[in-house]
């Protein structure tokens, strides 16, 4: 390694080691079990895909999910619009846990399921969602700032813990941001969030690159592309590793105006 510094080294998304990420490393770190933070998250997301597609029914949708990393819950919390849902990423090593995830999930996602299923639009589809995931999620490698060539592809999207770990830069933050909105159709619903203040994070032995955002800054970012822009903070500070103070969901609706 040359001089220069961490802050320098961990600039650019294209120099973290996303090939040697560990999905099974980060799932026993995050999701064996179902944390406070993720359960106010799902509650939150959850109220707000049912609310809209309550109001504004119609045929299925096509949902992605920006940056699956090792973590499922994002596509549950789309599953009973779409009739189709990309987790895109650009981890060889997510990749293929996810493949191996759509044909059989592993017990420790049926956790989260249950709570989703506390809402009648997941309900519907029983306590065991394994084969309409199969037949409706499919995986794909690639990069989320190639999301701009695919402008308006999707009517429903998430994106989790995403724009603000994978660079420690502000200006790729805030491009993060904006590539998956923009990947979005005009007025599709959305949910992203963000660990707050993170000064980046370990997985597997490797470390990874994060970004120091506040709420101010998230809504800010959103609030170019989106309208009806709700966020939240929440949690403790260190509960899931050390390094940041908190959690930030935040969620709203393409702006066709943007």
């Amino acid at each position: 390694m040359d001089s220069r510094s961490r802050e320098e080294v961990w600039q650019l998304n294209t120099e973290a080691p996303w090939d040697h990420f560990d999905p099974l490393d980060y799932v026993d770190h995050n999701y064996l079990s179902v944390l406070a933070e993720d359960e106010e998250i799902i509650s939150v997301v959850r109220s707000h895909f049912s609310d809209h597609f309550q109001k504004n029914p119609g045929p299925v949708v096509q949902g992605i999910d920006v940056g699956s990393g090792a973590n499922l819950y994002p596509a549950f919390l789309m599953l009973p619009w779409c009739e189709k849902i990309t987790l895109l990423d650009r981890s060889s090593a997510n990749v293929r846990y996810l493949e191996r995830q759509v044909d059989q999930y592993d017990s420790n996602w049926d956790q989260f399921w249950d709570i989703l299923c506390g809402n009648g639009s997941y309900a519907a589809l029983g306590g065991d969602p394994r084969e309409r995931f199969r037949r409706v999620v499919r995986s794909e490698k690639g990069d989320l700032f190639d999301l701009l060539r695919r402008e308006g592809c999707w009517s429903l999207g998430t994106m989790f813990f995403v724009a603000e770990s994978l660079s420690t830069s502000h200006e790729k933050f805030e491009s993060a941001v904006e590539c998956f909105l923009r990947s979005l159709a005009p007025g599709a619903p959305f949910a992203a969030a963000f660990m707050e203040h993170s000064k980046g994070y370990w997985v597997g032995g490797n470390l990874f690159p994060a970004c120091d955002v506040n709420e101010l800054q998230v809504r800010e970012s959103i609030n170019r592309y989106a309208r009806d822009v709700k966020t939240r903070r929440l949690g403790q500070p260190n509960v899931v590793r050390e390094g940041y103070t908190g959690m930030i969901v935040a969620w709203g609706l393409r702006n066709p105006d943007a």
